[in-house]
């Protein structure tokens, strides 16, 4: 069982895999993959689900962070997606709009963690850690 990781124990990231990024919004795509990038975490954006389901990322990540409310395609329907091709992918949604009993099906349908929006680095880095069991670290010049 892994948990957060103490504040004096960060340095650089020892998280040496592929997180898929997948949400309608530029700006939070942007931030996502700058905030990754910025602790040594390799990530590649996506616009829409379909596009994630399509690409090599699949089968690839390590980890997908999923927004819940894309354009076009679900994030729900990105997630049956996600469970027929790549059942063991750990998937951390993410949603503006949140409610108890959406929570518990959420985690019930083997989501590993959900962040309500907007979350601080210190919540998608614990996720990241519980989902996948390898640790995501602030850098500090």
């Amino acid at each position: 069982m892994t948990g957060p990781v103490p504040r004096e124990r960060r340095g650089s990231s020892s998280f040496d895999g592929l997180v898929a990024i997948v949400d309608d919004d530029l700006s939070v795509r942007r931030a996502l993959a700058r905030l990754l990038t910025s602790v040594g975490v390799r990530n590649e954006v996506h616009g829409s689900g379909l596009e994630f389901l399509d690409s090599p990322a699949l089968h690839d990540a390590d980890c997908l962070l999923l927004d819940l409310h894309l354009a076009g395609m679900s994030g729900a329907e990105v997630l049956e997606g996600v469970r027929v091709t790549a059942s063991k992918l750990p998937v951390i949604l993410m949603t503006g709009r949140y409610g108890v009993d959406f929570a518990e099906k959420a985690l019930g349908a083997g989501v590993s963690a959900l962040l309500r929006k907007p979350f601080s680095e210190e919540e998608l880095f614990d996720a990241l850690a519980e989902a996948t069991g390898k640790s995501v670290h602030e850098r500090h010049p």
